[in-house]
């Protein structure tokens, strides 16, 4: 579980596909001295488990399912990528609840600025423009953001300064690939639902009515 607030923006030091799917190196910086190996850290939003440590660097496997359902498969050398370690009973909650399970690639539509700010729009895949919501929370590689425009299929945030300069979005132009995570709350309500809906009616019958009282 993380909250979407990145801690850091690492480089991707190696990529290396093998047939069943690939393996990254990213250099950390100052937070790699703080993991572990087989923990767990979120690379542009997607959980990961960290293999190998070393120095400023930490490796992790990608499965085809991760390189097929992320953008994580159109990474390249040099890319910046947000990172953030997983969520502790002292850290504060200043962002929201985000699990790293990516629910679909968006692209990039626009990075305009705006003053002093930007306007970062994403096209979400039409899938998941159910659980988009006017001042919703949402996940854009890894990033918790406030939706502030939805329209023809496309999220629009407002990004400030310190946002923009401590996140890989510095470096994202027009066509660029960004994973998008739903916020849980509004999957776990669609869930229950459906589960109403889908629960068998009662029967009304002489005999229950009788039964009842009437």
């Amino acid at each position: 579980m993380f909250t979407g607030l990145v801690e850091h923006v690492g480089t991707i030091e190696l990529f290396e596909r093998s047939d069943s799917g690939a393996r990254i190196r990213v250099n950390a910086g100052p937070i790699a001295k703080s993991l572990e190996k087989s923990g767990s850290i979120a690379v542009n939003g997607c959980c990961l488990t960290a293999i190998d440590i070393s120095g400023n660097t930490f490796a992790a496997d990608l499965s085809g399912e991760t390189l097929r359902r992320t953008s994580l498969a159109e990474l390249k050398l040099g890319a910046r990528v947000n990172l953030e370690r997983p969520l502790t009973a002292q850290k504060e909650l200043g962002g929201h609840f985000v699990q790293g399970h990516v629910d679909g690639v968006g692209r990039v539509t626009r990075l305009d600025p705006e003053g002093a700010n930007w306007w970062f729009g994403v096209s979400v895949p039409e899938d998941l423009g159910r659980y988009v919501a006017m001042k919703g929370s949402i996940a854009l590689d890894g990033i918790s953001l406030t939706v502030a425009g939805w329209h023809d299929g496309v999220v629009e945030t407002a990004i400030i300064p310190f946002t923009y300069e401590h996140t890989n979005l510095i470096s994202l132009k027009p066509g660029d690939a960004v994973n998008v995570e739903c916020d849980i709350l509004a999957k776990y309500v669609e869930r229950m639902i459906q589960a109403r809906q889908e629960a068998p009616k009662p029967q009304l019958s002489a005999a229950r009515l009788i039964t009842e009282g009437f």
